[in-house]
């Protein structure tokens, strides 16, 4: 590996690629958010004639479009658009009453910012990372079962995820009488098995703030709006729901999970020294798939970049378009490996480290001298 050319080709690209950010970012976040608003729209206005896959699926990408919004707006990645409207802007996106008009999902904003920004961003694939699935997946990994049923059990987990693992596991790293951040040794992660549990306080503020809302507004009120077309399409409508649900889940599963798990991407013992190692952790410990067509990336929610992303956390979608084929070519030419596949390969990948079929691979150190060590490594 050479570590300095990494490094330096990365810097250089830094210094060129954001004082490109502009109005043209800011009208492709537009568009894109527009996609989501028409697919909501298709999926209400037909989601009561009939229980249908189309209408529920409508319905889902809307919402998964609104997650990604947020996901690349809390990020900061628009913040440096000129003359960006203030709501498009970290700071006030989803923040108090606006959650429910930005992004009203299971998943409290100000938790998500923390938990994904703040701790996955910064510690990928260590200790302090509190999405690396090989280590989430422990208790599926040890079942007793057969390894056919394991895969199914990670099935259902993925057309829940956001309920039974995101929404209390962001919750987990804020301080349930204050809200404020929680350091690491003072976080007891919640999961699914105690999220029952009324006498924890972190329980009670995950239902109040993350799972009645949600709850009461989605399956609730929204068929009831239905009402005046009678209780068939009430009924309709909450099944569709339903449908919807589980599809946003499954798709943001197989769209988000297999981005840093599988038995080519590393994991880490330590953390990162200086900007260049960051940046090393990023491109080792992630995966892109196939990506730069508009059709293939709006359905990839745009987190087929995930390299780049990583590499570069506050930079609009299209950015990461534009700036992927010279980050893969200055991996290639610095000896860095690069891993991009097909979505369904690597989502194969990631369910065979779940099910404890693979590993994932750990690095312990990383001094400088050991570059030629860590570059020797087989990768498969």
């Amino acid at each position: 590996m050479n570590l300095s050319g990494f490094f330096h080709d990365i810097e250089d690209l830094r210094r060129r690629i954001y004082p490109q950010i502009g109005e043209r970012d800011f009208v492709h976040l537009k568009r894109f958010e527009w996609y989501g608003r028409l697919a909501s729209l298709f999926g209400y206005l037909t989601c009561w004639i009939v229980i249908n896959p189309f209408s529920a699926f409508g319905i889902s990408y809307g919402q998964c479009t609104r997650w990604i919004v947020a996901h690349h707006v809390t990020h900061g990645g628009y913040d440096k658009v000129p003359n960006i409207p203030q709501r498009y802007t970290s700071k006030y996106f989803a923040q108090g009453w606006r959650r429910f008009i930005d992004w009203f999902d299971w998943i409290l904003p100000e938790a998500w910012s923390y938990e994904h920004n703040t701790l996955h961003h910064y510690h990928t694939g260590e200790a302090k990372d509190p999405d690396v699935a090989e280590r989430n997946t422990k208790y599926l990994q040890e079942l007793p079962l057969p390894r056919l049923v394991k895969y199914l059990l990670l099935f259902l987990v993925a057309t829940s995820w956001k309920i039974t693992y995101y929404a209390p596991n962001t919750m987990s790293v804020l301080d349930p009488e204050s809200g404020k951040r929680l350091r690491s040794p003072n976080t007891l992660y919640l999961t699914f098995g105690n999220i029952f549990d009324f006498s924890r306080p972190q329980v009670r503020r995950l239902w109040m703030l993350c799972y009645l809302p949600y709850g009461i507004v989605h399956f609730i009120i929204i068929p009831l709006l239905f009402f005046p077309l009678g209780k068939a399409a009430v009924i309709t409508v909450f099944a569709n729901k339903v449908l919807a649900e589980c599809l946003t889940n499954l798709h943001s599963f197989i769209t988000i999970v297999p981005n840093h798990t599988a038995d080519d991407i590393y994991r880490f013992d330590y953390h990162y020294d200086n900007r260049q190692e960051f940046y090393l952790h990023q491109v080792l410990g992630s995966t892109n798939y196939q990506c730069g067509s508009e059709l293939v990336d709006y359905l990839s929610l745009w987190l087929n970049y995930q390299i780049e992303h990583h590499i570069f956390p506050d930079l609009p979608m299209l950015k990461y378009r534009e700036i992927q084929p010279e980050v893969k070519s200055i991996c290639d030419r610095n000896n860095i490996p690069y891993v991009q596949e097909n979505v369904f390969r690597r989502l194969k990948k990631m369910a065979d480290v779940c099910v404890g079929k693979t590993k994932m691979m750990e690095l312990q150190w990383f001094p400088q001298k050991q570059s030629e060590s860590v570059a020797n490594v087989p990768l498969r």
